[in-house]
């Protein structure tokens, strides 16, 4: 029988004259994913929400709630009131105070100082699909947490755990840090050209419409470029779609029991699970993907790979099988087909989009309905 995932692992290359994956000089390079800004009209409901999935809280006030993990970094969500629940845009972390320096220059921006409760100084800037890009440098490092300890395991004939049972207890997966924001957006060249040469950003994979590869990649897992120290197989993903959106986030926790156990305290508080157990391809992490109250869609993960500068990009054709090694299908809520707001929303903006001066035509529309029907 034919197994289904052949070919889908990209570690095959590109062929000539296709996208090489890196700026040849770029202004900086970030160093990580920092936060994740959002507005939410509703704080309680979202920190409720917050504690369940994993985080603890840093500040609460009637403005604005800063969610953290337990390692040293920085808030990696920040939550502000608003009238109705957005995306506000990433921030990354410059490697210290004269990268943010070179960027201002390079692009107009100013250095501006960032609040006190966090600490440091940031640029903040336009990418080309519209979204809000802040780049930080020195913020205040937080004290570290008590962490979720990985679970002992006995692997194949190798017993580390004898006269011990294993009793995972039923509890949040704590998160330990901010891993990846994936975005979309109609302008997916222009975008992501403008992240390789302004952040010196780098491509792990690159994916294509089946049939479609002479017109160019529709996905990329961007990972930082840190020289020979190993970085995230994705810091940021971009995906090609009809309208410029925050698609989801993602939270590394300790272990698979973490994980699955965690995803056993959501369910029983009735959150609604959007689509996992499972293992992806590109990136390799084990999955589980979360609704929160507002819609947003949240990713607990554990092992992902660690690229150093030196690989180049793999290549492979995008359908909705080569998303995960294993695992239940990809379901109809994580590939926005679920009947719904959000389905809705995105249908209205196929026609906008045919009809504007962007990325997204007729044969990209033909190639992202294939990918939800592979």
């Amino acid at each position: 029988m034919h197994d289904p995932h052949t070919d889908l692992h990209s570690e095959q290359g590109a062929l000539r004259g296709e996208h090489p994956g890196r700026a040849r000089d770029p202004v900086v390079k970030v160093q990580d994913l920092a936060w994740l800004e959002f507005a939410k009209p509703d704080l309680r409901r979202a920190e409720e929400f917050a504690h369940a999935f994993g985080f603890a809280t840093v500040l609460r006030d009637e403005r604005e709630l800063q969610l953290r993990g337990t390692g040293t970094a920085a808030p990696c969500v920040i939550v502000r009131r608003g009238p109705r629940s957005r995306f506000l845009g990433p921030t990354f972390l410059a490697a210290d105070t004269a990268d943010l320096a070179r960027l201002a220059t390079a692009t107009g921006a100013a250095v501006t100082p960032l609040p006190a409760s966090i600490g440091g100084s940031m640029v903040e800037l336009t990418d080309p699909s519209g979204a809000r890009v802040r780049v930080v440098a020195e913020p205040h490092p937080l004290p570290a947490l008590p962490g979720q300890q990985p679970l002992t395991v006995n692997t194949g004939l190798d017993a580390a755990r004898v006269n011990r049972a294993q009793r995972p207890p039923r509890r949040p997966a704590l998160v330990q840090r901010l891993g990846h924001v994936v975005l979309q957006t109609t302008r997916y060249r222009a975008t992501l050209d403008w992240y390789l040469q302004h952040l010196g950003m780098i491509v792990s994979d690159f994916l294509y419409y089946p049939g479609q590869r002479e017109r160019g990649p529709v996905m990329s897992f961007i990972r930082c470029d840190r020289g020979t120290t190993p970085a995230d197989h994705h810091t940021l993903a971009l995906t090609l779609g009809p309208r410029d959106r925050y698609v989801h986030s993602a939270y590394q926790v300790a272990d698979l029991d973490a994980l699955a156990a965690g995803g056993e305290y959501l369910r029983a508080r009735g959150y609604r699970r959007s689509w996992g157990i499972g293992r992806h391809i590109q990136g390799s992490q084990i999955f589980d993907y979360w609704r929160d109250p507002d819609g947003f869609l949240v990713e607990h993960f554990s092992d992902g790979d660690l690229f150093d500068a030196a690989l180049e990009p793999g290549w492979a054709p995008f359908t909705a099988s080569g998303l995960a090694q294993w695992g239940p299908p990809a379901s109809p809520d994580f590939l926005g087909i679920r009947p719904g707001p959000e389905s809705l929303r995105e249908l209205g903006a196929f026609g906008r989009a045919l009809r504007a001066e962007n990325e997204f035509d007729l044969h990209r529309l033909r190639g992202l309905l294939k990918v939800a029907r592979s």
